[in-house]
């Protein structure tokens, strides 16, 4: 797996769940995070090259929570080091200007930040 990535990653201090936006499917949890993509932990591996709109929760800059729709494209997955859990990585296609800014506000949070 190369390291050539557009944004630089955040790491995540909190379980982000994610899921499928279409079926309502849990999909797994946020690994790391950037305004340009993200990588999934989960319990399923996830299909090559294919496209996903995909939904999880942060919490907006007025405190409260916020669903996030995001499409994306799978880059690149492989079993994880955990028996049963795979890492996938995504490109984000497609976030709407107020998720946008929502993502931004939480990725300059440091409170958020795992070391």
């Amino acid at each position: 797996m190369s390291e050539q990535r557009r944004a630089r990653r955040k790491h995540v201090a909190e379980v982000i769940e994610v899921g499928n936006a279409i079926t309502g499917a849990p999909m797994g949890r946020i690994g790391n995070l950037s305004r340009t993509g993200l990588m999934l932990i989960s319990h399923e591996p996830v299909r090559e090259d294919a496209l996903y709109q995909l939904s999880f929760a942060l919490p907006a800059p007025n405190g409260r929570m916020r669903t996030l729709e995001v499409g994306v494209h799978e880059q690149w997955s492989e079993p994880a080091a955990v028996p049963g859990q795979y890492w996938a990585g995504f490109r984000i296609i497609a976030l709407g200007e107020d998720d946008a800014a929502v993502l931004d506000a939480w990725l300059a949070d440091s409170a958020h930040t795992s070391l």
